[in-house]
């Protein structure tokens, strides 16, 4: 059995990270400008955690892996963006377009939101690479394994030809095996504004006795709680932030650098682990 070595980018809190590692992958290096991210990393993994901006590392100076995963900033093409005049991509896809290019591993890996298909340059890149073949998935759901709405756009490019396969369908967790029944939340006065009709619109409320699913976590819960509730008996109330990580498919023995709101924010920006793990499942087929 070999152990296929990944090489993982804008990492986050660590969640592609952790379902690789549960699929018998080795990750051996992230790479993560933000600082409280990097400290989550450094609480959770044994591997190098390089804390740097992607723009200006040279790729050739880093350690060599089979696999290379890029999890770039998804706001610039997300439909939400359309709605701050923000929709225009970036160029950070043009560093892992980089990485890929110099480095030549085996096999990358590329997970961002179903939006990245509108922009053609981003797409030819990871799509059309020579000596690649591309296996591509949209959406992938974090709803086949989490009570969460979640789709994914996920690319796999790989040396050799070899037929990636979809999740088969999973037997789902239910919110209400994610709940911590009784749980006392900080409810700031915004949180009752919201629910009494004051703000455009109001929270969406998921009951888990009705077996309801959570919308998609997103990173601005940490400065919005109001946004994404929870039905708990006869309280509605925000998540807890293990409610919220559990939503994502984190472990409990996971921990977060810093304040609830730095959790929520590193939360909604991560992987869902169970796709991380589909994703390694894969990857490691492929390698054995």
């Amino acid at each position: 059995m070999y152990r296929p070595t990944v090489n993982s980018y804008f990492s986050g809190a660590g969640g592609l990270d952790w379902g690789l590692k549960e699929a018998k992958m080795k990750v051996v290096q992230s790479l993560e400008y933000d600082v409280k991210c990097c400290e989550t990393l450094r609480k959770n993994f044994k591997h190098t955690v390089l804390s740097a901006d992607i723009s200006k590392k040279s790729v050739l100076d880093q350690a060599q892996s089979d696999v290379m995963a890029f999890t770039y900033p998804c706001t610039k093409y997300s439909t939400i963006a359309d709605i701050h005049g923000s929709r225009t991509g970036d160029e950070l896809f043009l560093h892992a377009f980089r990485h890929v290019a110099m480095a030549l591993p085996e096999a990358f890996v590329i997970e961002n939101v179903p939006g990245m298909r509108k922009f053609e340059i981003v797409m030819e890149c990871f799509t059309k690479i020579p000596n690649y073949y591309i296996n591509m998935f949209c959406p992938i759901d974090a709803l086949n394994w989490l009570p969460q709405k979640r789709e994914r756009l996920i690319i796999i490019g790989t040396r050799k030809p070899f037929l990636i396969e979809p999740p088969k369908a999973n037997r789902r967790i239910k919110l209400k095996d994610i709940i911590q029944s009784g749980s006392i939340v900080d409810m700031p006065d915004y949180v009752y504004k919201r629910m009494n009709g004051h703000y455009r619109d109001k929270p969406i409320i998921s009951d888990p006795e009705k077996n309801d699913v959570a919308p998609t976590c997103v990173a601005h819960y940490s400065k919005d709680v109001s946004t994404r509730m929870i039905k708990d008996g006869k309280i509605v109330r925000p998540y807890t932030v293990r409610e919220y990580a559990r939503l994502q498919g984190f472990p409990d023995s996971f921990q977060f650098a810093g304040s609830n709101n730095d959790a929520y924010r590193q939360i909604g920006n991560a992987v869902a682990i169970p796709v991380g793990r589909w994703i390694g499942q894969q990857l490691f087929k492929y390698f054995n």
